[in-house]
Protein backbone atom coordinates (compact mmCIF):
# COMPACT_ATOMS: atom_id res chain seq x y z
CA UNK A 1 0.00 0.00 0.00
CA UNK A 2 3.34 2.16 0.36
CA UNK A 3 3.05 5.50 2.81
CA UNK A 4 -0.37 6.26 3.54
CA UNK A 5 0.85 9.56 5.05
CA UNK A 6 3.06 10.16 2.02
CA UNK A 7 2.57 13.85 0.82
CA UNK A 8 6.06 13.80 -1.39
CA UNK A 9 5.70 17.00 -4.09
CA UNK A 10 2.42 18.25 -3.12
CA UNK A 11 1.33 21.71 -2.66
CA UNK A 12 -0.16 23.16 0.37
CA UNK A 13 -1.96 26.72 1.73
CA UNK A 14 -2.53 27.29 5.18
CA UNK A 15 -3.96 29.98 6.08
CA UNK A 16 -3.67 31.54 9.95
CA UNK A 17 -0.21 29.20 9.90
CA UNK A 18 2.37 31.39 11.57
CA UNK A 19 1.12 30.18 15.30
CA UNK A 20 -1.37 28.02 17.26
CA UNK A 21 -3.20 25.11 15.10
CA UNK A 22 -2.34 26.32 11.63
CA UNK A 23 1.60 26.22 12.01
CA UNK A 24 1.27 22.70 13.54
CA UNK A 25 -0.70 21.39 10.66
CA UNK A 26 2.07 23.28 8.69
CA UNK A 27 4.99 21.76 10.09
CA UNK A 28 2.98 18.39 10.01
CA UNK A 29 2.18 18.94 5.96
CA UNK A 30 6.33 19.50 5.43
CA UNK A 31 7.48 16.35 7.80
CA UNK A 32 5.71 14.18 5.11
CA UNK A 33 7.11 16.01 1.93
CA UNK A 34 4.67 19.27 1.19
CA UNK A 35 6.05 22.27 -0.06
CA UNK A 36 3.56 24.66 2.24
CA UNK A 37 2.75 28.28 2.13
CA UNK A 38 2.78 29.89 5.23
CA UNK A 39 -0.08 32.95 5.56
CA UNK A 40 -1.28 35.39 7.89
CA UNK A 41 -1.68 38.47 7.71
CA UNK A 42 2.09 39.80 9.24
CA UNK A 43 4.49 39.52 6.66
CA UNK A 44 6.83 39.54 9.30
CA UNK A 45 5.74 36.82 11.33
CA UNK A 46 5.39 34.42 7.70
CA UNK A 47 8.84 35.21 7.17
CA UNK A 48 10.25 33.99 10.55
CA UNK A 49 8.03 31.10 10.84
CA UNK A 50 8.88 29.80 7.20
CA UNK A 51 12.32 30.20 7.61
CA UNK A 52 12.32 28.26 11.05
CA UNK A 53 10.43 25.79 8.99
CA UNK A 54 12.73 25.42 6.60
CA UNK A 55 13.29 25.68 2.30
CA UNK A 56 9.86 23.74 2.23
CA UNK A 57 7.67 26.57 3.35
CA UNK A 58 7.15 29.58 1.19
CA UNK A 59 6.14 33.30 3.16
CA UNK A 60 3.27 34.99 1.87
CA UNK A 61 0.75 37.45 4.22
CA UNK A 62 -2.71 37.55 3.20
CA UNK A 63 -5.51 39.31 5.18
CA UNK A 64 -8.13 36.94 4.22
CA UNK A 65 -11.20 39.47 5.41
CA UNK A 66 -9.68 40.88 1.77
CA UNK A 67 -10.76 39.48 -1.33
CA UNK A 68 -8.61 40.84 -3.52
CA UNK A 69 -5.45 40.24 -0.86
CA UNK A 70 -7.18 36.58 -1.12
CA UNK A 71 -7.04 37.16 -5.21
CA UNK A 72 -3.04 37.97 -4.89
CA UNK A 73 -2.49 34.96 -1.99
CA UNK A 74 -3.78 32.30 -4.73
CA UNK A 75 -1.57 34.17 -7.26
CA UNK A 76 1.88 33.93 -5.69
CA UNK A 77 1.17 30.51 -4.55
CA UNK A 78 0.46 29.40 -7.79
CA UNK A 79 3.30 31.48 -9.30
CA UNK A 80 5.63 30.08 -6.73
CA UNK A 81 5.34 26.55 -6.03
CA UNK A 82 2.21 25.74 -8.30
CA UNK A 83 -1.65 24.72 -8.21
CA UNK A 84 -2.69 24.08 -4.84
CA UNK A 85 -2.95 20.34 -4.15
CA UNK A 86 -3.97 20.78 0.07
CA UNK A 87 -6.18 23.68 1.07
CA UNK A 88 -6.06 23.59 4.79
CA UNK A 89 -8.42 27.21 6.06
CA UNK A 90 -7.52 27.99 9.45
CA UNK A 91 -7.36 30.82 9.94
CA UNK A 92 -10.59 32.20 12.00
CA UNK A 93 -11.45 35.41 14.35
CA UNK A 94 -13.87 35.97 17.28
CA UNK A 95 -13.74 39.62 17.56
CA UNK A 96 -17.22 39.13 20.20
CA UNK A 97 -18.21 36.51 22.98
CA UNK A 98 -21.49 37.42 24.11
CA UNK A 99 -25.35 36.93 23.87
CA UNK A 100 -25.74 36.26 20.12
CA UNK A 101 -28.91 38.88 19.58
CA UNK A 102 -26.71 41.44 21.45
CA UNK A 103 -24.02 40.58 19.06
CA UNK A 104 -22.51 44.04 17.64
CA UNK A 105 -22.62 44.46 13.61
CA UNK A 106 -18.72 45.34 13.12
CA UNK A 107 -18.11 41.51 14.49
CA UNK A 108 -21.05 40.13 12.82
CA UNK A 109 -19.63 40.93 9.61
CA UNK A 110 -15.84 40.59 10.18
CA UNK A 111 -16.83 37.26 11.84
CA UNK A 112 -18.74 35.98 8.71
CA UNK A 113 -15.98 37.35 6.12
CA UNK A 114 -13.01 35.67 7.94
CA UNK A 115 -14.63 32.32 9.20
CA UNK A 116 -16.95 32.07 6.16
CA UNK A 117 -16.36 33.65 3.02
CA UNK A 118 -12.98 33.59 3.07
CA UNK A 119 -13.00 29.73 3.13
CA UNK A 120 -15.80 30.07 0.12
CA UNK A 121 -13.40 32.37 -1.68
CA UNK A 122 -10.25 30.30 -1.19
CA UNK A 123 -12.00 27.25 -2.04
CA UNK A 124 -13.08 28.51 -5.30
CA UNK A 125 -10.14 29.81 -6.30
CA UNK A 126 -8.00 26.34 -5.71
CA UNK A 127 -10.96 24.12 -7.01
CA UNK A 128 -9.91 24.49 -10.72
CA UNK A 129 -6.09 24.20 -10.63
CA UNK A 130 -7.25 20.48 -8.22
CA UNK A 131 -9.77 19.63 -11.29
CA UNK A 132 -6.77 19.77 -13.93
CA UNK A 133 -4.22 18.03 -11.50
CA UNK A 134 -7.19 15.12 -11.57
CA UNK A 135 -7.75 15.74 -7.30
CA UNK A 136 -7.15 17.51 -4.21
CA UNK A 137 -7.84 18.09 -0.63
CA UNK A 138 -9.49 20.72 1.04
CA UNK A 139 -9.87 21.37 5.06
CA UNK A 140 -11.85 23.09 6.95
CA UNK A 141 -10.73 24.01 10.95
CA UNK A 142 -14.02 24.39 12.38
CA UNK A 143 -14.62 23.43 16.35
CA UNK A 144 -16.50 21.88 18.33
CA UNK A 145 -18.86 25.24 19.04
CA UNK A 146 -20.56 24.20 15.68
CA UNK A 147 -22.48 21.17 17.41
CA UNK A 148 -23.51 22.77 20.37
CA UNK A 149 -25.08 25.93 21.33
CA UNK A 150 -23.44 28.49 23.40
CA UNK A 151 -24.71 31.51 25.48
CA UNK A 152 -21.30 32.90 24.70
CA UNK A 153 -19.59 31.64 21.17
CA UNK A 154 -22.95 32.99 19.43
CA UNK A 155 -21.62 34.62 16.35
CA UNK A 156 -18.43 32.10 16.02
CA UNK A 157 -20.60 29.30 16.94
CA UNK A 158 -22.89 30.15 13.79
CA UNK A 159 -20.16 30.41 11.78
CA UNK A 160 -18.07 27.46 12.69
CA UNK A 161 -21.46 25.68 11.91
CA UNK A 162 -21.53 27.27 8.62
CA UNK A 163 -18.16 25.72 7.66
CA UNK A 164 -19.26 22.33 8.56
CA UNK A 165 -21.86 22.66 5.89
CA UNK A 166 -19.36 24.33 3.57
CA UNK A 167 -17.82 21.30 3.66
CA UNK A 168 -20.47 18.87 2.99
CA UNK A 169 -21.59 20.89 -0.28
CA UNK A 170 -18.10 20.92 -1.43
CA UNK A 171 -18.00 17.40 -0.99
CA UNK A 172 -20.90 16.47 -2.98
CA UNK A 173 -20.26 19.36 -5.39
CA UNK A 174 -16.69 18.30 -6.36
CA UNK A 175 -16.32 14.46 -5.38
CA UNK A 176 -16.60 13.38 -8.98
CA UNK A 177 -13.71 15.55 -9.34
CA UNK A 178 -11.69 13.64 -6.89
CA UNK A 179 -11.77 16.47 -4.55
CA UNK A 180 -11.75 15.38 -0.74
CA UNK A 181 -13.37 18.16 1.52
CA UNK A 182 -13.22 17.79 5.11
CA UNK A 183 -13.70 19.55 8.19
CA UNK A 184 -11.51 19.15 11.76
CA UNK A 185 -13.34 20.47 14.99
CA UNK A 186 -11.36 20.73 17.77
CA UNK A 187 -12.49 21.51 21.23
CA UNK A 188 -10.30 23.87 23.50
CA UNK A 189 -7.02 23.60 22.19
CA UNK A 190 -3.98 25.68 24.23
CA UNK A 191 -3.41 28.49 21.64
CA UNK A 192 -3.53 32.04 21.64
CA UNK A 193 -6.62 32.00 20.44
CA UNK A 194 -8.42 30.12 23.00
CA UNK A 195 -6.27 31.81 25.70
CA UNK A 196 -9.44 33.73 27.19
CA UNK A 197 -10.71 29.77 27.87
CA UNK A 198 -7.93 28.33 29.68
CA UNK A 199 -5.96 31.31 31.62
CA UNK A 200 -7.79 31.07 34.44
CA UNK A 201 -5.83 27.47 35.79
CA UNK A 202 -8.90 26.80 37.89
CA UNK A 203 -11.20 27.27 34.59
CA UNK A 204 -8.81 25.12 32.73
CA UNK A 205 -8.57 22.43 34.70
CA UNK A 206 -12.33 22.16 35.26
CA UNK A 207 -12.58 22.14 31.06
CA UNK A 208 -9.86 19.54 31.26
CA UNK A 209 -12.19 17.47 33.78
CA UNK A 210 -15.01 17.47 31.58
CA UNK A 211 -12.91 15.94 28.58
CA UNK A 212 -12.47 11.84 28.74
CA UNK A 213 -8.54 12.02 28.22
CA UNK A 214 -8.53 14.76 31.07
CA UNK A 215 -6.27 17.36 29.97
CA UNK A 216 -6.80 20.32 27.57
CA UNK A 217 -5.69 19.51 23.31
CA UNK A 218 -2.23 20.81 21.85
CA UNK A 219 -1.71 21.78 18.48
CA UNK A 220 -0.08 19.10 17.36
CA UNK A 221 -3.69 16.87 18.40
CA UNK A 222 -5.04 18.19 15.80
CA UNK A 223 -2.15 18.32 13.09
CA UNK A 224 -2.39 14.41 12.76
CA UNK A 225 -5.99 14.37 11.80
CA UNK A 226 -5.05 17.27 8.94
CA UNK A 227 -2.11 14.94 7.84
CA UNK A 228 -4.21 12.20 7.44
CA UNK A 229 -7.46 14.21 5.71
CA UNK A 230 -5.24 15.72 2.86
CA UNK A 231 -2.74 11.99 2.20
CA UNK A 232 -4.05 8.80 0.34
CA UNK A 233 -4.95 7.53 4.15
CA UNK A 234 -7.62 9.87 3.70
CA UNK A 235 -8.49 9.07 0.10
CA UNK A 236 -12.29 7.45 0.63
CA UNK A 237 -13.58 10.33 3.46
CA UNK A 238 -15.20 13.46 2.24
CA UNK A 239 -18.04 15.55 3.71
CA UNK A 240 -17.12 14.67 7.23
CA UNK A 241 -16.34 16.91 10.01
CA UNK A 242 -14.19 14.96 12.76
CA UNK A 243 -14.55 16.04 16.00
CA UNK A 244 -11.19 16.12 18.25
CA UNK A 245 -12.55 17.12 21.75
CA UNK A 246 -10.17 14.70 24.17
CA UNK A 247 -13.54 12.87 24.70
CA UNK A 248 -15.81 15.54 25.29
CA UNK A 249 -18.53 15.07 23.64
CA UNK A 250 -18.54 11.25 24.68
CA UNK A 251 -19.12 12.34 28.45
CA UNK A 252 -22.77 13.24 27.76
Amino acid sequence: MGDLFDLTGKVALVTGSTRGIGRAIAEALVARGAKVVISSRKAEACAAVAEEIGEAAVPIACNVSDDAAIERLLAETEETLGPVDILVCNAAVNPYMGPFLDTPDDAFDKTIAVNIRANMRLAKGVVPGMQAKGGGAIVIVSSIAAFKGSEHLGIYAVTKAADTQIVRNLAVAYGADNIRVNGIAPAVVKTDFARALYEDPARAKRVAESYALKRLGEPEDIAGIAVMLAAPAGAWMTGQTIIVDGGWSAMG
